[in-house]
């Protein structure tokens, strides 16, 4: 027997790179899952992963008529709903010039999908049920050329709050996980190549490098395991040490102004 046998899954932002691990975790686990995401083009490279044990679904986070087909989707056709885990994320940002439009996108995919597809699935899931939104190191410190991104984020951790005590007389757990800097595809296509990627995560984590994907699923797994029967309403940072520096990081500073000897 897995930890996850016989449980059933919806994720969305499944087509991520930390989507797809967490759907291949979850699958060597004994689970069903349906993934939700916009993008079609992965659709080869997700079914792959789920092979005939999940569903992969097309569609918009931020449409209820989509939610609402993950989670048709999970009762209908595996018989049961177990697990959620709200992964989509967009990154656009202006800062103060973020336009009306660009904030309620933002919102919308990295936060409300969130609070929407729990109250949907919390129709369905027992007891020993488990939430688990996909936060970010962005949500407790500001960044530079960041703004509405970490706002989305911090409005993430909020809701993993107050979702854990709303759902807890139903013996629902609701947990965030904040990854540090993780490869992914957005990452890839700004810088290229994954030593390039490591090379800039080894000025702010301790570690020297990128998490890996599925080091984020790893954190997730916990989560929704047994083994975290008692948590509820936290929020497990995945960070390679990350929020452990202060101003003065990692003494680069110190090597760009030594002090006199």
């Amino acid at each position: 027997m897995t930890q996850l046998s016989g449980k059933v899954a919806v994720v969305t932002g499944g087509a991520s790179l930390i989507g797809l691990a967490i759907a291949h975790r979850f699958v060597g686990e004994g689970a069903r899952v349906v993934l939700g995401d916009r993008n079609q083009a992965v659709r080869d490279e997700v079914e792959e992963v789920i092979g005939d044990t999940g569903r992969y679904l097309v569609g918009d986070v931020t449409d209820d008529g989509f939610l609402d087909r993950l989670v048709a989707t999970a009762v209908d056709d595996f018989g049961r709903f177990d697990i959620v885990v709200n992964a989509p994320a967009i990154f656009d940002d202006d800062g103060y010039d973020t336009t009306w439009e660009l904030w309620r996108q933002a919102m919308d995919v990295n936060m409300i999908s969130a609070a929407r597809l729990t109250g949907k699935a919390a129709r369905h899931l027992p007891r020993g049920g488990s939430v688990v939104y996909m936060a970010s190191v962005s949500a407790a410190v500001s960044q530079p050329d960041r703004m509405v991104y970490n706002v989305t984020k911090a409005a993430l951790l909020m809701l993993a709050k107050t979702g854990a005590q709303a759902l807890a007389p139903r013996g629902i757990r609701v947990n965030a996980v904040s990854p540090g800097w993780t490869w992914s595809r957005n990452i890839e296509k700004g810088h290229g190549t994954r030593e390039a990627a490591d090379a800039f995560a080894a000025e702010f984590q301790p570690l020297g490098r990128m998490a890996d994907p599925e080091e984020i699923a790893d954190a997730v797994m916990f989560l929704v395991s047994d083994q975290a029967s008692f948590i509820t309403g936290s929020n497990l940072v995945v960070d390679g040490g990350y929020g452990a520096l202060g101003p003065e990081a990692l003494g680069q500073a110190k090597q760009k102004h030594p002090p006199r000897q």
